[in-house]
């Protein structure tokens, strides 16, 4: 019972009740953003690159059973057991990940942003001469060194 007892208090606690919700929320984040870069994003791309899309772009490293080298995706070539290396999906991915990246950069900034202390409000703490910790502004005595202090 004790396990269970200390499972429950690990469970709804605010950190990994958080955790979840941001797991969850990370998970359908990263479903938009990859519609974002196959939807939005790499067909502007191709038109600029002339129809290129990274997607289906790989080397035959080794023929399959018919024989034939050419395929228009990777997907034709896996069905006749040929083995490629399939960079442009990577590129597609390296892609996403830095739009992906570059997107949680600017929610957490402005988040922060959000967070920051506003500069013209008054001070609520001030710091012991004599201990250096912090305390209350109206303070009259140091609580942690109990050194008297002028107001």
């Amino acid at each position: 019972m004790k396990m269970w007892k200390e499972f429950k208090e690990f469970a709804v606690k605010g950190n990994a009740f958080d955790l979840a919700i941001g797991v969850i929320i990370g998970a359908a984040f990263g479903s938009i953003i990859t519609s974002l870069v196959k939807d939005i994003i790499m067909p502007p791309v191709s038109l600029l690159t002339g129809g290129l899309d990274f997607s289906n772009k790989f080397i035959v490293l080794k023929a399959g059973k018919s024989g034939v080298a050419t395929f228009n995706t990777a997907a034709d070539a896996l069905k006749d057991g040929v083995v490629t290396w399939n960079y442009g999906n990577f590129v597609t991915l390296i892609i996403n990940f830095l739009i992906v990246a570059f997107a949680i950069f600017v929610v957490v900034r402005a988040f922060n942003r959000m967070k920051r202390p506003n500069s013209k409000a008054e001070p609520v703490v001030k710091d012991c001469p004599a201990c250096t910790m912090s305390i209350p502004i109206k303070a009259r005595r140091c609580p942690h060194c109990t050194t008297e202090l002028s107001i």
